[in-house]
């Protein structure tokens, strides 16, 4: 694994780990760190050893958002400027949604704003049981823009413009209860739990866990039937693989 400044990432058998690692700043989204992140998702996504992603963070809070000093630029800089400090982030969540891996969110502390919408964009979310999550763009005048397309897949729409909207802060029972993260841990042993659940989830078929994600992403924009036509295509295409094939061979041995 490569060395990074702003993140850490280390291999765990077949997981790679990824921590962002700016605990004084509460882990804020900086360019640098932004860019890093596509950088290591894009080493892992390469790498035939790993089979998931663990993201986590350093210190108290998973992230808070953007960093101050993206903040101080935004008054200041032109729309162009703008134009590509946001597409850069849109950039990393389309890449987390793109690749192959699942990638596991394991938030602890405070999620704010891009952080809410970092974690919520990984395929899978753990949170302690004292976490809490919140878009608080709105308290500053700002709209929770790039991180809305993933808030209003994961959501009802009546959910969606309630979070977004009022800034609402979320505990982690609240979060799962809405269906906004997967599963809420105990606070003592958080990071045990998160990495052995990632080792468990790493453990599964990759070629099925990596179809599965494809296909249930695509299935966003379509109607019924081309969600079913694509099944059809998707079905056709996962016998293929020698994953299935070795456990159809497998079940099939074990029947009378």
């Amino acid at each position: 694994m490569a060395q990074y400044q702003e993140i850490l990432v280390e291999l765990r058998s077949a997981v790679a780990v990824v921590t962002l690692n700016r605990p004084e700043k509460r882990n804020a989204l900086s360019a640098p760190l932004v860019s890093e992140l596509k950088a290591a998702l894009a080493e892992a996504e390469a790498d035939s050893q790993v089979k998931a992603i663990l993201l986590r963070a350093a210190g108290k809070d998973f992230c808070a958002g953007a960093d101050l000093a993206q903040l101080q630029k935004i008054a200041q800089a032109t729309v162009l400027d703008n134009l590509e400090d946001a597409a850069g982030f849109a950039a990393l969540l389309l890449q987390m949604r793109k690749a192959k891996k699942p990638i596991i969110a394991a938030v602890h502390g405070r999620a704010l704003a891009g952080g809410a919408g970092l974690a919520s964009a990984c395929d899978l979310v753990l949170a302690s049981r004292s976490a809490s999550f919140s878009y608080t763009e709105v308290r500053i005048g700002f709209v929770p823009a790039m991180v809305m397309a993933i808030a209003r897949r994961n959501l009802t729409e009546k959910r969606a413009f309630e979070i977004l909207c009022t800034g609402q802060v979320l505990s982690a029972e609240q979060a799962a209860e809405i269906g906004f993260i997967n599963r809420v841990c105990d606070d003592a042993d958080f990071a045990q739990t998160a990495e052995t659940y990632a080792a468990e989830v790493a453990s599964l078929s990759g070629s099925a866990v990596a179809l599965t994600k494809s296909l249930l992403y695509q299935t966003d924009a379509m109607t019924f039937e081309q969600a079913l036509r694509a099944g059809v295509e998707m079905n056709a295409l996962a016998r293929l693989t020698p994953d299935c094939q070795q456990g159809v061979q497998k079940f099939l041995q074990k029947q009378p």
